[in-house]
C-alpha cells in the first residue's frame, strides 16, 4: 500500500508545478505535461518516490537517529515546526544561520548563551536586574530562540535531512552536501535535482502540499521509534481514500483549475 495515494496528492495541489518558463530541464523527467503555461508533475513517480522517502526517513532514524527538518518559506514555516515536533525530532524554520552544521561548535556556543537566558528568567535572576537589561535579555532571547530554538536540543550533527525547497535553503543543502549529511527534498520544476538524495516532485510552494508530505516524513520516524502500524498514521492524518487515481485523472482535474500554487 503506498503512504499517499494519487487521490490525497491532487487534493493537496501536489501536481502544479511552475510556470513553464521558470523549469530547470534536469527535471524533465518528472514531468507529465504542460497545461496553460504551468508544468504538471508526474504523481505516478511521485507517489513511488514518496514510498522511496519514507522508508529512507525511517531507516534514518532508527536507533534514536537525528532528522532535522528545514523549510524558511512561509508556506513551510508552520509545518516543518509542528511535524518535526510531533516526531520529536528537530527543526528550522525561520533563516538558516550559515555555519549551523559546518561549524557547529560556534552554533553550540550561541545555544549555549540562549539556555543561560533562559535559566536567568527562571531563578528570579531578572528580577534583581535593572529592568533595562533585562529588556535587551529578553530581546536577545526572542532572537536566539527565533532562529536557534528548533535545534536548541539537537544531540548532535543529523543523520538525515528533509528539505522543502532546496533552492531557497541552498546554503542548507551545501552544508549538508560538504559533511555528507543525505538530503531528502520536495523538488518543484525549478530545482536541481541532482543535488537531492532522495527527491520527491512536488510542488513546494502550496501550503496543503507541504503539509501533506511533511506529515508524513514525520510518521515515518514516528513508525521507526514506536513501530506504529503505517496503516493507521496514514487514517489518523488524512483518511482513507478509496481508490488510487489514473494519471488521466490528473489531466481532467487540472483542465478544471489550474491556479492552485499558494505562491510562486
Amino acid at each position: 500500500m503506498a503512504v499517499i495515494t494519487m487521490k490525497q496528492l491532487l487534493e493537496a495541489g501536489v501536481h502544479f508545478g511552475h510556470q513553464t518558463r521558470r523549469w530547470n530541464p534536469k527535471m524533465k523527467k518528472y514531468i507529465f505535461t504542460e497545461r496553460n503555461g504551468i508544468y504538471i508533475i508526474d504523481l505516478q513517480k511521485t507517489v513511488k518516490l514518496i514510498d522511496s522517502a519514507y522508508n529512507f526517513v525511517k531507516d534514518a532514524a532508527q536507533d534514536d537517529g537525528v532528522i532535522l527538518f528545514v523549510g524558511t518559506k512561509k508556506q513551510a514555516q508552520d509545518a516543518i515546526e509542528e511535524e518535526a515536533k510531533r516526531a520529536g525530532q528537530f527543526y528550522v524554520n525561520h533563516r538558516w544561520l550559515g555555519g549551523t552544521l559546518t561549524n557547529w561548535d560556534t552554533i553550540q556556543k550561541r545555544i549555549k548563551r540562549l539556555k543561560e537566558i533562559k535559566a536567568m528568567a527562571e531563578d528570579g535572576t531578572f528580577d534583581v536586574l535593572p529592568k533595562k537589561e533585562v529588556a535587551l535579555l529578553i530581546k536577545q532571547r526572542e532572537r536566539l530562540e527565533k532562529f536557534l530554538g528548533g535545534i536548541e536540543d539537537m544531540p548532535r550533527i543529523p543523520d538525515a535531512m528533509f528539505i522543502v525547497d532546496p533552492r531557497k535553503e541552498r546554503i542548507a543543502v551545501k552544508e549538508a552536501r560538504k559533511l555528507n549529511i543525505p538530503i531528502i527534498a520536495m523538488v518543484d520544476t525549478n530545482a536541481d535535482p541532482d543535488e537531492i538524495d532522495v527527491k520527491i516532485p512536488s510542488n513546494d510552494d502550496a501550503i496543503r502540499a507541504v503539509r501533506l508530505i511533511t506529515s508524513k516524513m514525520a510518521d515515518a520516524v514516528i513508525e521507526a521509534h514506536q513501530g506504529e502500524d503505517q496503516e493507521k498514521l496514514t487514517e489518523k492524518s488524512f483518511g482513507e481514500t478509496e481508490k488510487t487515481d489514473s494519471i488521466e485523472d490528473i489531466v481532467e482535474a487540472v483542465e478544471g483549475k489550474n491556479n492552485t500554487k499558494d505562491a510562486e
